[in-house]
């Protein structure tokens, strides 16, 4: 049966901000448009959804298409429908977001995708539409999660230092942590397992730790009920660089 809508109806599109941890720095993926508008120009990986399509299936597509990234779990981040946000009309976008260890996963452009590739978060190039609004929008729900979740287990090795783990946080947040605070902090939570200290290191051989993901999940089924994880009083003055030379 077809209809006659007495309202004009806008486009609507989905945008992928998948933010990559590899081990020290965090980045972000871009693809660079081949197609008009914008084209040559670095954007996040998107595009329009099917008639009979859900929006998140939409987004894996899409991010499938123009990356060759799959089987990522994508929370939805929030809706974007500034009137003029598109040259093309108007045109509604729902974002996606991600955290992810680069590391585990090929990067290769297709589709309308000129290329593909992870940048530092001080050095994004200028961006297609309004997506550096979007991108600022993702980042501060990052910060936000990691406030009240200790997440990125998975970004971790399985043996890891409590070092390792201030060093995702920092990366978040964008500040040095102090070192003592956190590591009570964590401790308090009971989410982790001592193991041995590291060997072969040139320096004082830390502890390394386990991830306990049955405690883990007793935290989530309570909802990380009172849990703030980063407090203001644990971030230090001192503004940390997005990335490391190292």
């Amino acid at each position: 049966m077809s209809f006659t809508y007495k309202y004009p109806r806008p486009a609507l599109t989905v945008d992928c901000i998948i933010f990559g941890w590899d081990g020290q720095n965090l980045k972000i993926l871009l693809i660079q448009r081949a197609n008009d508008p914008f084209q040559g120009h670095w954007a996040l990986p998107g595009g329009f959804v099917e008639p009979e399509e859900e929006l998140r299936d939409a987004a894996l597509r899409e991010l499938e298409e123009e990356t060759g990234i799959k089987g990522l779990f994508v929370e939805q981040l929030f809706t974007f429908g500034s009137p003029d946000r598109d040259p093309r009309g108007r045109v509604v976008s729902v974002g996606y977001y991600a955290l992810i260890n680069l590391n585990e996963y090929e990067v290769k452009a297709s589709s309308d995708a000129g290329d593909a590739r992870w940048f530092f978060f001080d050095e994004l190039p200028s961006l297609a539409f309004d997506h550096e609004n979007i991108l600022d929008v993702a980042y501060k729900r990052l910060q936000a999660k990691v406030r009240y979740e200790p997440i990125g287990f998975e970004l971790l090795p399985k043996k890891f230092t409590i070092s390792q783990m201030r060093a995702l946080y920092e990366n978040i947040m964008g500040y040095e942590i102090n070192k003592r605070n956190f590591h009570t902090k964590v401790m308090k939570l009971g989410i982790l397992r001592q193991l041995e200290r590291q060997t072969d290191v040139a320096h004082r051989p830390a502890y390394l730790y386990e991830f306990d993901e049955e405690k883990y999940k007793e935290l989530t089924d309570s909802g990380f009920k009172d849990l703030l994880f980063i407090t203001e009083g644990m971030l230090l003055k001192n503004k940390k660089t997005t990335h490391s030379k190292n």
